[in-house]
């Protein structure tokens, strides 16, 4: 960012946007983060590269349960999502999906210039990192010929789990999403699952398991009972017939190659982070995460803050709460920045009026 400054700023366009805040990323994290800066009259503009908000939970696990939401006993993504997007409805933020941003120059007045790959243009007071693991995709099964199966007959994330309901499943991996999918679609009658498929069969490299010990429990269970099977080996090849895939071919610790039928493939390798061009904004990273302070979450670039998991400090927990907790200081940090001629008050939303017409509600009455 320091040598960023020296260079030839490119010059704003007529349609930049001036804005108090630029949120980079719109999960759960980044959309609580449009909330702390709307509490204390923070404008902000969110980009987003995928099309749609919600990240993570939207596009790896947008049904999958989740039970550690504070007063939340239990939500899927979607619905955390949705939540979020109605609980920022009072601040008018205004999205800008199915880009990335390319460019961030500090300028001359303490602004950055912000440009991203559609063309879009900001100028603002401070920018908001929440871009989870960055840009991420996928880690891909290596197998010849297998490209042109995928998103027909080979899945890398479940988004809608109606289309496995009644099918003979073939689930590849050993940590948490593959064995709570294959959980997930062997689930018996008694528990009125609608997905439930007709047979599943886990594949992991090997017996021991990066997925929860409950999970790993339940899945010997499942196979003692022969309500699902696990094969210890790797997919190594496709069976075909006629042009379409009739399943795959898995090679055992033993050496040998098994053919193993099924109608639909589901890998879980996890996610290839990668941070993109985040990176070569001059920030201060460790592990190809961005390192903060834990009083207010800034980067090593005043101005520019990181919340949720593409941070990292002393005992960070990658968790959706911890992110809402780091956006919460944040924004107060941020405020100098937007407001420096005013001082900044800690108000309740229980008891505030001004937080009340803000949030476009009724400031209760009590007796």
């Amino acid at each position: 960012m320091q040598d960023q400054e020296q260079t030839a700023l490119p010059t704003p366009g007529p349609n930049v946007i001036e804005t108090d805040a630029v949120i980079v990323g719109a999960g759960p994290v980044g959309l609580f983060q449009v909330f702390e800066l709307g509490l204390l009259e923070i404008k902000a503009h969110i980009i987003d590269s995928l099309a749609y908000p919600g990240g993570q939970c939207i596009e790896l696990y947008p049904d999958k349960p989740i039970y550690d939401i504070p007063a939340v006993p239990v939500c899927t993504g979607k619905e955390l999502t949705d939540n979020l997007m109605k609980q920022i409805e009072p601040f008018g933020a205004t999205f800008h999906l199915g880009q990335e941003v390319t460019t961030v120059l500090k300028q001359a007045d303490g602004r950055f210039f912000v440009e991203t790959s559609k063309g879009t243009q900001f100028l603002a007071k401070t920018i908001f990192i929440a871009g989870g693991v960055g840009s991420f995709q996928p880690r891909t099964l290596k197998v010849d010929g297998i490209d042109k199966y995928e998103g027909d007959k080979v899945h890398y994330r479940v988004k809608d789990p109606s289309r496995f309901a009644g099918k003979n499943l073939l689930v590849v991996g050993g940590g948490d999403s593959a064995l709570d999918w294959a959980l997930n679609f062997c689930a018996g009658n008694a528990d009125g699952n609608p997905h439930k498929a007709e047979s599943v069969i886990l594949v992991h490299r090997r017996d021991g398991f990066r997925a929860a010990p409950a999970s790993v429990a339940k899945m010997k269970e499942l196979c003692d009972a022969y309500e699902m099977q696990f094969i210890v080996g790797q997919v190594t090849d496709l069976d075909e017939a006629d042009g379409q895939l009739k399943g795959v071919k898995v090679t055992g610790g033993d050496g040998v190659t098994r053919v193993v039928p099924c109608d639909e493939v589901l890998v879980f390798f996890g996610l290839s982070p990668k941070l993109g061009p985040i990176a070569e904004w001059g920030l201060d990273l460790e592990r190809k995460q961005i390192v903060v302070d834990t009083e207010k979450f800034q980067t090593s670039v005043p101005g520019i803050f990181a919340v949720g998991d593409v941070n990292t400090y002393p005992g960070k927990k990658k968790l959706i709460l911890s992110g809402f907790h780091e956006c919460a200081l944040a924004a107060f940090a941020a405020a100098p920045y937007v407001f420096p001629e005013k001082r900044i008050h800690l108000q309740y939303t229980t008891t505030s009026p001004k937080l009340h017409k803000v949030l476009g509600v009724d400031t209760p009455v009590f007796d």
